[in-house]
């Protein structure tokens, strides 16, 4: 209804805005015609008439300038020949100059040099007298006597036999340990056994309370051959734990105090009976029980009838004679197995019996005292093995300290006559180079003079002729004419390039008057095409106007209606709603009680699941800890069996209290009895023994390491004397080497921490003459390769070696300090040989030979070597 109410409004808005737009408006207003065009192109045409006669005029101008240019470049290469011959003449005298005064340079250089070579030759003369003095001066009384083999025997044998006292030692030490061990072995089996034979139970109660007529225990008062205990156990039983008793009168009035007590049962012996005497010879090997056992009478009489088998064999052998003699024979075998003519009891598991328990800690209380003796004997033997193990320590070290003295007066001696030999000839082949090189210099010399005699000649006729003329004045007028042609030229292009823009300048307005004509033949044609759609859009605006209002009745007649049945409508809901929302309470309510049975339900469920658990647990151990399966359970030891009373009475009925009241006395008389571990004693005596072993391991670690920091200490002392001995050796070489690669230079080497001349480093300190830095960084590379180089052959020389191997060492170098270097090389070729690897000629020609890669036409590569002593020879 909205929607067409606001229909109706927008039909009559359009109406009006149509209304108001006129018809006549896009007539199109024509600025732009054919004569306009036709007049612009007419002045275009007579503006390109008048281009052709300037641009005439511009061509002509510029063929004025290029006649006036070649004037002009035609003069100036007059000029230029001409300023070339002033130039040359100015060269040639300069040169001449440069010439003359080098040469007087070098001939001042050369004067110096020779003066410096020949202080350096009378000093180099001074020191080979020194050095030879020196080494005429070493005494060889400085070698000790003997030779180093006598002294390195000596040193191995005190070796071998502190090596052997040490073997002793370890041996003995290793057998004490092993007796230790077994000693606390024995030591912990005798008090096991111990403990174990002492078991508190009603015997040894009464044995403790000592009661009248008790002499002991039947097991301790009896000994036995050994190797019978297990078969007199056998036979004796439980009665070898009983009480033996002096009287039978005694023995009753125990059993009463006994029973009274509740005790539990005890076995009584007596001691003073009447003893049988059985003959037991007709059984052939068996020997008679009472043969093995020493004891009282009653012990003794309890064996009466009782023969010894070695094994079942023996047993089974004499069974018909046991079983057909009237007597009652018990025939047992040494290792426990009983037979008795109508039953036999054989077989393994059952506890030792006390009797054997006593035998066993007997024999580990004697075998521990012999190992007592013998670990004594074995303290003695060590301490005896140790002092001679010292005292061969001793004479060991006192060899090794003369060996090593012997070895460094030696290497002293050797020392000292090298580094005099090393001096003498060092200083022989300075003086040697030296003359050489004076009496080179000598003829440089003349050489320099001769050639700065020339130079000043040269430069005094060069000064003597005429100096060329240069003329320039014709220039200026030449240049003022290319100038005035240059800008005629310039105005004659600029008034081309005018009427160049004029003529560009028309085209483009008539091209313009052409598009804005275009242009409002098209704004005509929209113009009438926007009146026809305006016209449309109005009379369907009229249309809809006219039809709208019957509409909007018919549409407002149907609201009306559908009004009214919507509110019937919400009044059927809101009773139906009420009717839901009661049907959903009741549904709500037997929900609630529903789930509250299902939970009690379920927790019945649970209690009864746990209930089966429990029983099914209880019954799981029984089975395990008692055997006893259920039906066996429930019939025998229900709550409807009558319960066995423990004083012999009559069985009383069950009743839960007294039941759960013995369990607890039971449970208590268990918890007193306390866990116990059978394997203490044994993992004690294996971490003690474990214990011993490591304290052993570590008296040993310390000891040895007390004797590496001994060592250590002796050999940081020898590394540093023998350190500072080879520092100050090249220290001296390398002053002496230093002026020959530096010549007026200064050089030194110096320890970067004195105090510790293990872990020092070394400052090397270098200034070429001329300079004042003293950095390596600092210097050239050339520079820095004769440092290198002095460094090194200072080493050499300190601590001669066989053979160098060098490797490009002079590739820095230039001619001068090459030839410096290679004065150097010819020193250390006098005492070793050099391995060189160079590309310097100069090199190679003071080689003994040469050896190169070369490829060969197969293209592999080959060796070739020639021997320059052999090639010149030739």
């Amino acid at each position: 209804q909205e929607r067409l109410r606001g229909l109706y409004s927008l039909a009559g808005q359009r109406l009006t805005l149509l209304g108001e737009s006129s018809d006549d408006d896009g007539a199109a207003v024509r600025t732009v015609t054919s004569a306009m065009i036709d007049d612009a192109r007419a002045e275009i045409d007579e503006v390109s008439a008048g281009l052709v006669d300037a641009e005439d005029a511009a061509s002509e101008a510029a063929r004025d300038v290029m006649r006036a240019r070649a004037e002009l470049d035609a003069l100036d290469v007059d000029i230029a020949e001409q300023s070339a011959l002033v130039s040359q003449h100015e060269m040639k005298l300069t040169a001449l100059r440069g010439s003359a005064d080098a040469a007087a340079s070098a001939l001042a250089a050369i004067d110096d040099a020779l003066a410096r070579q020949q202080r350096a030759l009378d000093a180099a003369t001074a020191r080979r007298e020194s050095a030879a003095a020196e080494l005429a001066g070493v005494d060889p009384e400085l070698v000790p006597e003997g030779s180093s083999a006598q002294y390195a025997a000596e040193y191995d044998e005190a070796g071998r036999r502190a090596t052997d006292a040490e073997t002793r030692v370890s041996e003995l030490r290793d057998r004490l340990h092993e007796t230790e061990r077994e000693i606390e072995a024995l030591t912990a089996q005798t008090t096991a056994l111990t403990r174990a034979l002492g078991v508190k139970n009603a015997s040894a109660d009464l044995i403790a309370e000592e009661a009248p007529g008790v002499r002991g225990l039947v097991g301790d008062a009896i000994q036995i051959t050994p190797g019978y205990e297990a078969a007199i156990a056998a036979v004796l039983g439980p009665r070898a734990e009983g009480v033996l008793v002096d009287s039978l009168e005694d023995g009753f009035a125990l059993a009463e105090r006994v029973r009274d007590a509740d005790r539990g049962v005890v076995d009584f012996v007596i001691g003073e009976v009447a003893e049988a005497v059985e003959d037991l010879s007709g059984f052939g090997s068996l020997r008679p029980a009472p043969d093995v056992v020493t004891g009282p009478a009653g012990v003794r009489a309890l064996l009466a009838r009782v023969v010894i088998a070695d094994d079942l064999d023996a047993v089974r052998k004499s069974a018909p004679q046991v079983v057909a003699d009237p007597r009652t024979i018990t025939v047992v075998t040494r290792a426990g197995e009983v037979f008795t003519g109508s039953s036999l009891r054989a077989g393994a598991g059952a506890s030792r019996s006390r009797l054997e328990l006593l035998a066993e800690r007997d024999a580990a209380a004697d075998r521990r005292d012999e190992l007592v003796v013998v670990a004594d004997s074995l303290r003695e033997a060590l301490a005896d093995a140790r002092a001679e193990a010292e005292e061969a320590k001793r004479h060991t070290s006192a060899a090794l300290t003369r060996l090593r003295e012997h070895d460094a007066a030696v290497a002293a001696h050797a020392e000292q006559v090298n580094r005099a030999t090393v001096q003498v000839e060092a200083a022989s082949a300075e003086c040697e180079r030296l003359e050489a090189g004076l009496a080179q210099a000598q003829a440089a010399r003349d050489d320099a003079a001769a050639a700065a005699a020339s130079a000043q000649a040269q430069l005094q006729h060069a000064l003597e002729a005429p100096r060329p003329i240069l003329d320039a004045s014709a220039r200026d007028g030449l240049l003022e004419a290319l100038e005035g042609a240059r800008e005629h030229e310039m105005r004659a292009r600029l008034e081309v390039e005018t009427l160049r823009e004029r003529v560009r300048a028309g085209q483009a307005r008539v091209q313009q008057l052409e598009r804005q004509r275009e242009r409002e033949a098209a704004a005509a044609a929209e113009a009438a095409r926007r009146a026809v759609i305006r016209r449309r859009q109005r009379q369907v605006a009229a249309d809809v106007a006219a039809t709208l209002p019957a509409v909007l009745d018919s549409v407002d007649r149907s609201v009306s209606a559908a009004r009214l049945e919507l509110a019937e409508a919400e009044s059927a809901r809101s009773a139906v709603t009420s009717e839901l929302s009661a049907v959903r309470a009741d549904e709500a309510a037997v929900r609630e009680r529903l789930a509250g049975l299902t939970e009690s339900v379920h927790g019945l469920e649970l209690q009864m699941h746990e209930k089966r658990l429990h029983v099914t647990s209880i019954l799981d151990r029984a089975r395990s800890e008692l055997s006893l399966e259920e039906d066996i359970l429930v019939s025998e030891y229900g709550p409807d069996q009558p319960i066995p009373a423990d004083d012999g009475e009559e069985p009383v009925a069950f009743d839960r209290a007294s039941q759960r009241k013995r369990l607890q006395d039971a449970e208590r008389k268990l918890a007193q009895l306390g866990r116990v571990n059978p394997l203490a004693l044994e993992e004690f005596a294996a971490l003690e023994q474990r214990h011993t072993f490591l304290t052993e391991q570590l008296a040993d670690l310390t000891s040895t390491r007390k004797d590496l920091v001994t060592i250590i200490e002796d050999l940081d002392e020898r590394m540093q004397t023998i350190f500072l001995a080879a520092f100050d050796d090249t220290r001296t070489a390398f002053d002496e080497v230093f002026p020959i690669l530096f010549p007026g230079g200064s050089g030194s080497l110096s320890l970067t921490d004195p105090d510790n001349p293990l872990t020092t480093g070394i400052e090397v300190a270098v200034r070429p003459v001329g300079k004042k830095i003293e950095r390596l960084s600092l210097l050239s590379g050339g520079e820095r390769s004769l440092a290198a180089v002095a460094l090194l052959t200072a080493i050499f020389k300190a601590r001669p070696s066989p053979f160098y191997i060098l490797d490009e060492v002079e590739a820095a170098l230039d001619d001068a300090n090459l030839g410096r270097l290679l004065g150097v090389f010819e020193q250390l070729r006098a005492s070793s040989q050099l391995i060189v690897i160079t590309h310097q000629k100069r090199t190679m020609e003071i080689a003994d030979a040469l050896y190169g890669v070369s490829m060969r036409q197969d293209g592999v590569s080959a060796v070739v070597g020639q021997r320059i002593a052999d090639r010149a020879a030739s």
